[in-house]
């Protein structure tokens, strides 16, 4: 009796599994010649020939050098924008911490990486600006829904800008002093940081009329240090 096998193949996964493969191997390459040569000496040429692909393929995944630096930013922001208008009003405060959490998980799990491009754009002007520019989108996005959920009215425009620049402020403190190796507990700092940026949110929604407002925001704070800040909140 002769058993007969079957492929069954699934149209397009083979294609995006190779497509994937060669992306992961372009932005390695890429980072290893910035290493080896610095930025300004390593051509698209370059990266390609050592991915083992064509300049073709490159920048059918890039559109620059400099985009292979920041490779997942548009996968990011999508993330964050996700996850904050899935809120409701009531779980705003935790929606922008769990937001500002993906983009330090993901710098975590990039690891080595992570520390790369950080060791690039503090030497290479071009990419400092490009990392300024993505900074500026993340907090845009914080602001407009912050702006929204505070009602969206012209007197609380300017306070959505400052929180929102205080939750990525409090974000790019805690992962630049893991970048630099300051810190072994990014996360139990990140935590911390959020909970002093919770306390402005929690002014925020104590506006007049607005009755009592209830903050919730996991932390692993002291609890003799929350009761102190509660109590300075309510006067």
């Amino acid at each position: 009796m002769v058993l007969s096998t079957i492929a069954l193949t699934v149209p397009g996964r083979g294609k995006a599994r190779d497509v994937g493969a060669a992306k992961d191997r372009l932005i390695e390459a890429a980072f290893s010649l910035f290493d080896e040569r610095g930025f300004e000496h390593t051509t698209v040429e370059d990266i390609a020939e050592r991915a083992g692909v064509g300049r073709t393929t490159f920048f059918r995944n890039f559109g620059s050098k400099e985009h292979v630096i920041f490779p997942d930013h548009d996968r990011l922001l999508s993330a964050i924008s996700e996850r904050l208008w899935a809120s409701t009003p009531e779980t705003a405060v935790v929606a922008v911490s769990e937001a500002a959490r993906l983009v330090l998980l993901h710098y975590l799990e990039e690891g080595d990486r992570a520390r790369r491009r950080y060791a690039l754009t503090r030497t290479v002007p071009a990419l400092r600006d490009r990392e300024r520019a993505g900074i500026q989108r993340y907090e845009r996005l914080f602001a407009d829904f912050i702006h929204h959920w505070m009602g969206g009215g012209a007197e609380t425009a300017l306070r959505a800008e400052l929180m929102a620049n205080a939750v990525v402020s409090a974000h790019n403190h805690v992962l630049r002093r893991w970048l630099r190796g300051d810190t072994s507990e990014p996360r139990a700092e990140f935590e911390t940081a959020m909970t002093e940026v919770a306390d402005l949110f929690a002014r925020a929604a104590r506006r007049p009329g607005a009755g009592t407002a209830v903050v919730l925001l996991r932390t692993d704070a002291d609890l003799d240090e929350l009761r102190a800040r509660i109590e300075r909140l309510l006067g």
